[in-house]
């Protein structure tokens, strides 16, 4: 890992990397929050470039997190930093990321646990449970009977295996969000096989950052 800090830089970049996903790429603007100890003793620790580094694609030995702000910024990566409190109750290693990407926006919160291991809590006010161990597909779709069948059919027509599925909702007949982890690396075909269903709103692939 590139870094001082396995949480503040390592787990920070990962928490990125899984947040880029949700756009598709680098995001053209970033609002990234941090809390606690992050706050505190992140910008020391490395943590704004690792975040940063993450959103742009860099994995945790990657030698341009010690350039990522400037890299940014070439880059066209519009980000802005803040300090704040998401909750009394969260992780003293937490960040809230907002992105926009074209015509995506997404939010997401996520955890450094230490040693580099993550968990996101929070994808577009959607509680979940992701620690970027396996490659994962998240979805919103509207809450109807059949629809986890159908899109486990369609993962078992291209070949993957299932590791976990979550699904939750605010209300009953309202969106519901899945997050499906996998054992291998979804294809776009498979992707698209989903967004083509006419009750999801919008999937994304998020790769394998950890384990």
């Amino acid at each position: 890992m590139v870094g001082p800090s396995s949480s503040h830089t390592a787990g920070a970049c990962r928490i990125g990397l899984l947040a880029r996903g949700l756009v598709g790429g680098t995001p053209e603007r970033a609002r990234i929050e941090l809390h606690g100890s992050f706050a505190r003793t992140g910008e020391g620790h490395g943590t704004d470039k690792a975040i940063s580094g993450g959103l742009m694609g860099f994995r945790p030995d990657d030698d341009r997190i010690r350039d990522a702000l400037n890299i940014a910024e070439r880059e066209g990566l519009a980000y802005t930093f803040e300090k704040t409190t998401i909750s009394d109750d969260a992780h003293p290693n937490t960040v809230r990321i907002t992105l926009e990407r074209g015509d995506r926006s997404h939010e997401m919160i996520g955890e450094s646990l230490g040693a580099g291991r993550i968990h996101i809590t929070e994808v577009d006010g959607f509680p979940v449970e992701v620690h970027g161990n396996h490659y994962t597909i998240v979805l919103v779709a509207e809450d109807v009977k059949g629809s986890v069948a159908a899109i486990a059919q369609l993962l078992a027509d291209g070949g993957l295996n299932i590791a976990t599925l979550r699904l939750s909702r605010k209300e009953r007949g309202g969106d519901a969000f899945m997050v499906i982890e996998i054992d291998e690396r979804p294809g776009e075909s498979v992707r698209d096989a989903i967004r083509a269903l006419s009750w999801v709103r919008w999937t994304h692939r998020l790769d394998k950052v950890s384990g």
